[in-house]
């Protein structure tokens, strides 16, 4: 069965970088082990399982794979991968499935062998760098936006905030458009159909005006793009761009009907979250003639301000600037979106390409329960490259095959009929009360701390260091479950109002 908390986590392994052309693979002569990690990584343990030999060359192994590594002696190479093998591998019930067919779906009815795609930004910005994403697996792309803009990108324009270890959380850009010409970028997408003919290419173009956007839109159709996506989101534009258009439902259906009146393409209006709500942009861009939406672009954003110069990152030349928010942390933000756009009977059919935080095949399928059909990443692939295509692809079929879905699109929008716009319409009337595992308990009472000062004073600790709920005074908020390092606490008995 999936999991859904894996026998092996990030924490197991905090200090592995996760290496290009890793040592460790260079130091083991039986296995590759870098891709492994990844899989753990990635929370894909499970289909890193299918990889594993019959039998297993760790044992009685020196571990030159740990001597080897970037930091030496700091990963515990040897008992990640002995885990794998005799704690993961005993509860794998299902094969994994090297066929893609599960994955096949469609944007507007043109086949994608794959939900994944590179979104607009610098991931898919040159002939090469989409070459090198199609051969890794990835099904197309969203060209960086294509413009007739003089774009002179500034030095440096990312900041981050990061977690345990360094990977990066959320992630800050001051980035624009393509600094490429139009010509440039035509010639691009003839040479990409030409090499890749069954791979996507959706054209993101921003126009300065109507005839600007219908002139972009004819391009691209011409020059082989499968489909475009109408930027109407982009926070780094000057005034009247970018995510001024997105919130401005009349300027949003203008430049829709503009560019539809150029080609016969399907086209996606791509929205900003810098709104309280969608539906009014999406419902605009339906009355101009898009096909469907892309949702979420980066949310505008100041961030690590500098105690000692005042000014906040990326600084240039003692300047800060507003700039898109992205990475896993906004992934919540953009789930809240895309749920309210397929929730909304006048849009709802139309074809939702979800993004926004997407690092992990769990994260991916997040997205698609809650209604999205095509899935973009850019932030990810910026920290950890092309190559996590493998674990997104492998994770999200062997989910789909254990549930016994044929095709992804089933899984599309299961999570909708769940889901209310707001909380006070839940049902009130049990509480469940959580429940300690003593064997996973390492009596740190993290527990208590949480309850006592941020909670309802329902945890104390015995003589042992182990933490004792006051069910008198317990109200089942579960702060404790969350704030547990050892994920000791859990979901236990529930009191109804009724009982």
């Amino acid at each position: 069965m999936i999991r859904t908390q894996p026998f092996i986590t990030r924490a197991d392994m905090i200090r592995c970088a996760l290496c290009h052309e890793a040592p460790c693979d260079a130091a083991c002569e039986q296995m590759k082990p870098a891709s492994l990690l990844r899989s753990i990584w990635f929370l894909n343990e499970q289909a890193a399982v299918s990889r594993l030999e019959e039998t297993n060359p760790c044992i009685n192994c020196a571990a030159p794979c740990e001597k080897q590594c970037v930091r030496p002696g700091e990963v515990p190479v040897r008992d990640l991968i002995n885990r794998l093998y005799y704690q993961v591998r005993p509860e794998t019930e299902t094969a994994a499935d090297d066929s893609d067919e599960l994955l096949s779906c469609d944007i507007c009815g043109i086949k994608l062998e794959n939900p994944f795609l590179l979104a607009s930004s610098v991931v898919g910005s040159t002939y090469e760098m989409c070459a090198e994403a199609f051969e890794a697996g990835w099904a197309g792309v969203s060209f960086k936006t294509i413009c007739t803009f003089d774009v002179r990108e500034a030095s440096p324009r990312y900041a981050a905030i990061s977690g345990e270890g360094g990977s990066i959380i959320g992630f800050k850009n001051i980035e624009q458009l393509s600094d490429h010409s139009v010509v440039e970028n035509m010639e691009v997408f003839r040479r990409l159909k030409q090499a890749y003919p069954t791979k996507f290419i959706l054209a993101s173009i921003m126009g300065r005006n109507e005839e600007e956007w219908a002139m972009l839109a004819r391009l691209c159709e011409q020059n082989g793009a499968d489909a475009i996506e109408l930027n109407f989101s982009c926070p780094n534009m000057g005034s009247g761009f970018g995510s001024d258009i997105g919130q401005n439902p009349a300027l949003v259906e203008s430049c829709t009907r503009a560019a539809r009146s150029a080609c016969s393409l399907p086209l996606l209006a791509k929205l900003t979250p810098n709104v309280e709500n969608m539906s009014s942009a999406a419902e605009a861009a339906l009355r101009g003639g898009a096909d469907g939406i892309s949702a979420i672009n980066t949310i505008k954003s100041v961030m690590n301000v500098n105690p000692h110069t005042y000014t906040s990152a990326p600084s240039v030349k003692g300047m800060g600037a507003v700039g898109g928010y992205s990475g896993n942390a906004v992934k919540p933000i953009a789930l809240r979106f895309v749920a309210e756009l397929k929730q909304n009977e006048t849009v709802k059919h139309m074809h939702l390409s979800g993004m926004g935080g997407i690092e992990t095949w769990q994260d991916a399928l997040e997205f698609i329960l809650l209604g999205a059909e095509s899935l973009q990443v850019a932030t990810a692939v910026m920290q950890y490259g092309y190559r996590i295509i493998d674990d997104l692809k492998s994770g999200l079929k062997l989910y789909l095959k254990e549930k016994g879905f044929e095709n992804v699109k089933q899984a599309v929008g299961l999570g909708l009929a769940s889901l209310i716009p707001t909380a006070d319409a839940l049902d009130r009337s049990s509480v469940v009360y959580p429940r300690v595992n003593p064997q996973r308990c390492i009596g740190c009472l993290r527990c208590v701390i949480s309850c006592r000062d941020g909670g309802h004073g329902a945890i104390s600790a015995d003589k042992d260091r182990r933490p004792l709920i006051d069910g008198k005074k317990c109200v089942g908020c579960h702060l404790c479950v969350l704030v547990c390092p050892q994920k000791a606490i859990t979901p236990g008995n529930k009191r109804t109002d009724n009982a």
